[in-house]
């Protein structure tokens, strides 16, 4: 065949056996040069790339390769989020074990991803289901422990009945399990929380640190998650002792309107309902209320549209400022883990508490008027800001200044203060599967909770375990894993059968890869130095409340346990949110038929024409329709530089080394070749740096 036809395979195996033999992409972590750290966020080995992945790597490649020709020392990297129910789902359904499954899938992704010609540092690959990574993992769980940031409780969760197990809130996607889709439901468990809300504050206000690196969806997306509110903290003495409380504490943000208050609803979950029910004369009706509300999507429960219903438990609080008798309900508008659980009600100034109130002829009293009188009547909440009424020694007061008087004199008299609330809930890391890193803690009928020694990490997740087919977890039978030495006493204890969840382990990926083969300990101090933060993430923006916001939390929490440096706080300076490849105006899936596979494209095509096709077809952060004749066009464009070469090639390999400048050419045609040359390669600069 004439050496003017272009012949893809040919030149792409030839290359990237080169560049493998090589280890060609490798990064020195003692280069003098300055550095580029350029990450595309990893896979789960599922066994074959589908389009989306291609166009996220591809982009990621040109950044690496544009850098390294400026003379940057790139670190561009590639490893596998490994552990997780995706993989033990499909090894189930294959009649395999999820470390088979998920070593073989390894394998064959590993051979596609070289075959697309990427210019990874292969020399530091990770798997994050390995004990040599999960080993480190369980050191954070530990140093964590012992912080107090990571603890455990028992309360109402949110449980997949298909997975079989529970889901932080960020996993529940309109009131379903964002693996499978199943319907979520609320159940009692005692799990591991990661306290996250700690770093509320800091999570919210170094926002403001990545502005002009990161999409503004993504930021207000994080910034809503958090969703910071400022206000008071009211204590509510109860009438009488209830389930040795004696008071409830509730959160509001117009403490303004804390004399308008006339009854407090309760969750149904409040640790308080059951003892409620027990002493009032209607305790089958207030438990078959709560029953059924604790079923309810939690979505549908927060919507403006629900119907507002309540069951009054017989009980009543004390008002802390006036000693009025407030009548303490049940609602299916209140949340156990959004603030305490319990909420005063103001139904002259929240609308939610106004139809309440309305429905169950409660009292409604103005405290708050725009033109400084009570209303005569409402006909609905007046929501607003204006001058305080009926409010005793406040009276006059504009609502700014009356919601600082008003926390103020609550802290003064011991019965409130001022406070901050967040809607983000500490995050539930406790998982009842098996394919993940086990929790290093043990249970000792003398010693109690024991953490284990961490110079006994890793606690090895056995493989020689059977998969159940409903999928729970075989860890609790598992007795050669479950039964073991107290690390106190050493006498008998158990293992904790319950698995860390996968977004754990991608929480601290990218500073693992900076010192990947380091034995002794996580990563190198001058390593992260050197590396930290990523320069360019790229990934999609499904994971701006999930892996994204993790990943910026252990950032700031390893930094105060000393394993990062003091000066890292973000994990990722800048991030490129890619669009999806879609197929006929919809998401390519198996159950739709519309799935193009890169391995048979790159069959027909090649590589290169793959790659340039996603690269081309639209601009890197929206989604673009996949294309037949788009790809054919990408082909023949890369035949026509192929002929074009084999055709002008007498002009252009006597111009020597690229970067050259006009007047080392030898001939008008050459300085002219030369000068087009340079044209292209400033445009090209240009255009990268805008993406």
């Amino acid at each position: 065949m004439s050496q003017n036809h272009y012949r893809p395979r040919d030149i792409e195996d030839k290359w990237q056996a080169r560049w493998l033999a090589r280890n060609a992409f490798a990064a020195d972590n003692g280069d003098a040069r300055p550095k580029y750290y350029v990450l595309e966020m990893f896979p789960y080995p599922s066994g074959n790339f589908h389009m989306g992945h291609v166009r996220n790597y591809s982009i990621g490649d040109v950044v690496a390769r544009v850098r390294r020709m400026q003379g940057f020392n790139v670190l561009h990297p590639m490893g596998w989020d490994a552990f997780g129910l995706p993989a033990e789902n499909a090894a189930i359904k294959n009649r395999t074990h999820p470390a088979a499954w998920t070593y073989a899938n390894i394998a064959s992704m590993r051979a596609q991803l070289r075959r697309l010609g990427y210019s990874y540092d292969w020399s530091r690959e990770i798997a994050t289901c390995r004990p040599e990574y999960y080993r480190f993992e369980q050191l954070f769980f530990l140093r964590l422990l012992r912080k107090g940031l990571v603890y455990r409780k028992k309360a109402p969760q949110n449980w997949c009945p298909s997975c079989h197990t529970v889901l932080a809130n960020e996993q529940v996607v309109d009131g379903l399990c964002w693996r499978c889709e199943s319907r979520v439901t609320q159940k009692d468990l005692t799990q591991w929380f990661v306290k996250i809300t700690a770093y509320g504050d800091e999570l919210l206000n170094d926002l403001a640190l990545l502005e002009e690196g990161w999409p503004e969806r993504v930021i207000a997306m994080q910034r809503n998650w958090i969703g910071r509110s400022t206000g008071a903290s009211v204590k509510f003495p109860l009438e009488r002792p209830v389930g040795g409380a004696r008071e409830i504490e509730v959160f509001t943000t117009r403490p303004d309107t804390l004399y308008g208050v006339t009854f407090m609803t309760l969750a149904p979950e409040h640790a308080l309902a059951e003892p409620l029910a027990e002493a009032c004369e209607r305790a089958a009706e207030i438990r078959a209320f709560a029953e059924r509300i604790r079923g309810m999507d939690r979505l549908d429960r927060q919507a403006d549209t629900l119907e507002k219903e309540g069951v009054f438990t017989g009980a009543y609080a004390l008002h802390p400022l006036t000693g009025e008798r407030v009548p303490l309900w049940l609602g299916n508008f209140v949340l156990a883990d959004y603030g305490t659980g319990a909420v005063m009600g103001v139904p002259a100034h929240d609308q939610r508490d106004f139809d309440f109130a309305r429905k169950y002829r409660l009292p409604v009293r103005a405290v708050i008027s725009p033109a400084g009188e009570p209303p005569a009547s409402m006909e609905a909440a007046f929501t607003g800001e204006g001058r305080m009424v009926n409010s005793g020694r406040f009276d006059g007061m504009e609502s700014a200044p009356g919601r600082e008087a008003v926390a103020r004199f609550l802290e003064e008299q011991g019965k409130g203060r001022a406070a901050v609330q967040f809607r983000l809930r500490d995050w539930n890391i406790s998982r009842q599967r098996y394919w993940g890193a086990p929790i290093p803690v043990v249970y000792c009928d003398r010693c109690g909770l024991v953490p284990e020694r961490e110079e006994r990490l890793p606690v090895v997740l056995p493989l020689d375990v059977t998969t159940r087919h409903d999928g729970r977890s075989p860890l609790p039978g598992a007795e050669d894993f479950v039964n073991c030495l107290c690390p106190s006493c050493g006498g008998e204890a158990r293992r904790e059968t319950d698995t860390m969840d996968t977004f754990v382990e991608s929480s601290w990926y990218f500073a693992r890869y900076t010192d990947a083969r380091n034995a002794d300990a996580p990563f190198d101090e001058r390593a992260l130095r050197y590396w930290l933060p990523v320069d360019q993430y790229i990934g999609g923006v499904e994971h701006a409340i999930l892996h994204l916001l993790y990943a910026r939390f252990f950032t700031k929490a390893l930094r105060d346990l000393g394993f990062f440096p003091p000066e890292i706080s973000e994990p990722f300076a800048r991030l490129l949110t890619q669009g999806m490849v879609l197929k006929d105006g919809g998401k390519m899936s198996k159950s739709r038929g519309n799935v193009v596979a890169p391995t048979e494209m790159m069959d027909r095509y090649g590589a290169d024409t793959v790659r340039l096709f996603c690269l081309f077809a639209a601009p890197p952060e929206r989604d673009f329709d996949w294309s037949d004749s788009g790809i054919e066009g990408s082909s023949r464009f890369l035949h026509r530089v192929w002929r074009l070469f084999a055709e002008e090639k007498g002009r252009i390999l006597p111009l020597g080394a690229c970067g050259a400048a006009a007047g080392d050419a030898i001939n008008d045609d050459a300085r002219d070749l030369r000068r087009k040359e340079h044209l292209a390669v400033k445009k090209a600069g240009e255009d990268m740096g805008r993406f």
